[in-house]
């Protein structure tokens, strides 16, 4: 690795932590897959324990000494031959969200995503969970730490779910995006042709609503399957009609005090705790 001491955030080499959006990250390599940031050391340290390959990293130069150290070590480990920009906590306050970071960023190369057989059959996956629409990062990340906490093997996304690898998603999930296979339900595949297909690997689809006809989302015969898909809906408005109807049950969390609904990030806690779990 070059270290290489900054005074200014004009080098071209550091364009990508602060002159580009994350979206635009994404296609910035098309037709291969694009760039995310990593930040904090945790969250770079399981994004290099699972294989992603870093790009450069930028870091406040006192973290040398201290949880970026570990950063730095792993590096060294993996033998990265890349450059890793230092400067000085003034400089780098000035990117949005540094504050946060615990002082290291890190820009690393995305991977292809697996087709959904590709990712049920790598991960032997019999608990799922699969996102409808959450569009909220904080939600996504939240979703993912459960996922990984509370034995769900796999995590379906739909087109207009937030993206996983998002700064915030992946500081959330507290790098658990890293840990849990995820992948894009494919456009215009979803619900139809998804449940479809996952009923053909022995899936039972449950959709969490609010339903007068909707099982306790503790029901022993829920258990006793197999395996499991664990369908979430968007903020808001929750799952929509088409998907309740072509799901194999629907499934509520029972409320008290008159409150009506959780959030989908606590709804997910809940159902992935009662229900990652096998008779």
């Amino acid at each position: 690795m070059e270290k290489i001491r900054i005074a200014d955030l004009s080098r071209p080499e550091t364009a990508i932590y602060n002159e580009h959006r994350e979206s635009t990250l994404i296609h910035c390599n098309e037709p291969e897959p694009g760039i995310f940031i990593a930040e904090s050391p945790k969250v770079i340290l399981r994004a290099l324990a699972a294989g992603y390959e870093p790009i450069s990293v930028l870091m406040e130069e006192k973290q040398q000494g201290l949880e970026g150290a570990q950063v730095l070590a792993a590096l060294e480990e993996k033998k990265a031959d890349i450059p890793v920009y230092l400067g000085d906590r003034e400089l780098l306050i000035s990117i949005t969200g540094f504050a946060l970071n615990r002082g290291v960023l890190c820009a690393m190369k995305r991977r292809r995503e697996k087709s959904v057989l590709e990712l049920l059959s790598a991960s032997c996956a019999e608990r799922i969970c699969i996102l409808e629409e959450v569009e909220n990062p904080t939600n996504v990340g939240a979703i993912f730490r459960s996922a990984a906490a509370l034995s769900m093997d796999a995590v379906l996304l739909s087109p207009g779910c937030s993206d996983p690898l998002y700064r915030r998603a992946a500081r959330v999930s507290m790098g658990t995006v890293f840990q849990v296979p995820w992948t894009y339900i494919p456009e215009g595949e979803w619900p139809g042709k998804t449940l479809e297909m996952l009923r053909g690997q022995g899936f039972t689809s449950v959709a969490m609503a609010l339903r007068e006809n909707a099982m306790a989302v503790d029901d022993p015969t829920l258990l006793a399957k197999k395996k499991l898909a664990v369908i979430m809906g968007t903020e808001g408005d929750g799952l929509r009609d088409v998907t309740i109807d072509g799901a194999d049950a629907c499934v509520c969390i029972p409320m008290a005090h008159g409150v009506d609904s959780l959030n989908v990030a606590a709804a997910a806690a809940v159902a992935f705790w009662e229900l990652g779990r096998k008779a």
